[in-house]
């Protein structure tokens, strides 16, 4: 029984495998809307590397003995690290990982927390640098001073100042993109807090210098009223926090930690985004609505522009020489899911997964 299962799912896989290998050949053609694969899921994306499925299927198989249940069929997280092993085996048979960019919160570190000095996640990141794989952070914090940032993520600056002094690593390349794509700080020795501010001129893309001030504010504009509207709708303990890139509502300040459920943050979420679509501004600058697991924020560009920036700041690196790991992928409210478009993606649901998603990393790499 077990071992027919295993051949049933490997050949569904191996199907799967070929229709996205078909899909990239149209795409290289540039007739990707007519590939199986486009008519069979008319939203499917772009492929930046074929995906290794039936053999990243037998490597999650022997791990999480999906074949072996009588009961339990295959779940959704057996598909998700299915998926996250195959790119993880396509990237390093492919040759090199240049980039390899995280979100913040439940991707490095626990919601809210920070990155401290004994967070297991480091000693991997700094085995990336000394391969020569360049690191960027690439989160939704949108800070305009380092030591906000240094104090999040202190552990891994201070794991790299440590490791260049002990000449275990030389240059490395570590750069933080600040409210998905508003604020770029790098790495450096000699700064304080280890990070410099890098000016929006140096690294913006071409495409966002025709984003205009006056239709920034405006947008904000736009979202800070719908934000009001669900708040008064739906009588929520919140206040609104209004940056110059962002605008959100956070818990209003008082004794103990005020909590929403869910499925408020994810109304306020689809509400704005909707207001937001059906607007002027909206059609004039991309922008970002998304939950951020006890608030809700609106930021300008999104984590597409933000790994775009970040590559073509470090030399112009590919999508299909880059990896971003982050948690949020559901198309609503999920800030990670726009990252697609820029680049290779792995899906984890926790920082643990974090790290065993880097030591699969380095397996393939070295196998």
């Amino acid at each position: 029984m077990e071992t027919g299962a295993h051949r049933r799912y490997a050949e569904i896989m191996h199907d799967v495998e070929e229709l996205i290998n078909d899909h990239i050949e149209h795409q290289t053609r540039g007739t990707q809307g007519r590939s199986k694969l486009k008519h069979l899921v008319p939203s499917v994306g772009v492929f930046f590397t074929p995906l290794l499925l039936e053999e990243a299927f037998k490597f999650q198989d022997d791990r999480r003995k999906i074949s072996s249940r009588r009961f339990v069929p295959p779940s959704f997280n057996d598909i998700r690290l299915t998926l996250n092993s195959a790119q993880l085996m396509s990237l390093t048979r492919n040759g090199s990982i240049d980039l390899v960019t995280f979100d913040g919160d439940v991707t490095l570190y626990d919601d809210g927390e920070s990155l401290t000095d004994e967070n297991p996640v480091i000693p991997r990141i700094l085995k990336l640098l000394c391969q020569g794989t360049h690191v960027g952070i690439v989160t939704a914090a949108g800070y305009t001073d380092a030591a906000k940032y240094y104090e999040r993520l202190h552990g891994l600056l201070d794991a790299v100042a440590n490791a260049i002094t002990e000449k275990e690593v030389e240059d490395p390349k570590v750069i933080i993109l600040g409210g998905e794509s508003n604020y770029l700080f790098e790495f450096d020795f000699h700064a304080e807090s280890f990070l410099k501010y890098v000016p929006r001129k140096t690294w913006m893309l071409d495409e966002m210098r025709s984003w205009q001030e006056e239709d920034i504010q405006s947008l904000l504009d736009v979202a800070e009223g719908a934000l009001r509207e669900c708040i008064g709708n739906m009588q929520l303990s919140a206040q609104i926090l209004r940056k110059d890139r962002a605008v959100g509502i956070i818990p209003v300040a008082g004794p103990g930690k005020q909590k929403f459920n869910r499925e408020q943050l994810e109304e306020t979420v689809l509400v704005t985004q909707q207001i937001l679509d059906l607007s002027i501004q909206g059609k004039k600058v991309p922008f970002c609505a998304f939950n951020g697991g006890n608030d809700v924020f609106v930021d300008i560009g999104d984590k597409s522009w933000g790994v775009l920036s970040c590559q073509r700041y470090l030399g112009g690196i590919e999508g299909g020489k880059t990896l971003h790991v982050g948690d949020q992928f559901l198309s609503a409210g999920a800030n990670d899911f726009k990252a697609r478009l820029a680049c290779t993606t792995a899906w984890i649901a926790s920082p643990t997964e974090t790290v065993a998603l880097l030591d699969e990393l380095h397996f393939h790499s070295e196998s």
